[in-house]
């Protein structure tokens, strides 16, 4: 028996043949090579309004005008950041804009090309 569960029927009674694994419970067969790693994490991709992949170390533009809240302070249309780093979140881009370190959503920004 195996630590595996089936994909299929979700049962963890599974026989491990030299290159599949068999369900005792359903039957199902599967290739050993062909299992999803549960270890391995998700890769998020980022896109600005535009549909260009952003990384870490990037600098965007500001595409629209935008209200800071809990201030006064508007960060204006072309307005250029420092590298950005990409974060988990609504916000997915932290930066710095005119000195100020702020959480932008990637709508908003346009990636600036080299």
């Amino acid at each position: 028996m195996s630590k595996i569960s089936c994909p299929l029927c979700t049962m963890d009674d599974v026989i491990d043949h030299p290159r599949k694994h068999e369900c005792m419970t359903c039957g199902h067969e599967w290739d050993i090579e062909g299992l999803p790693d549960e270890d391995a994490p998700e890769e998020r991709i980022v896109k600005d309004a535009f549909g260009n992949v952003l990384e870490k170390g990037d600098v965007v533009q500001m595409i629209k005008d935008l209200k800071l809240k809990g201030s006064s302070d508007v960060l204006k249309s072309g307005t250029k950041s420092k590298p950005i780093s990409l974060q988990d979140g609504d916000h997915e881009i932290s930066c710095r804009m005119n000195g100020i370190a702020i959480n932008l959503k990637a709508q908003f920004v346009k990636k600036v090309l080299s």
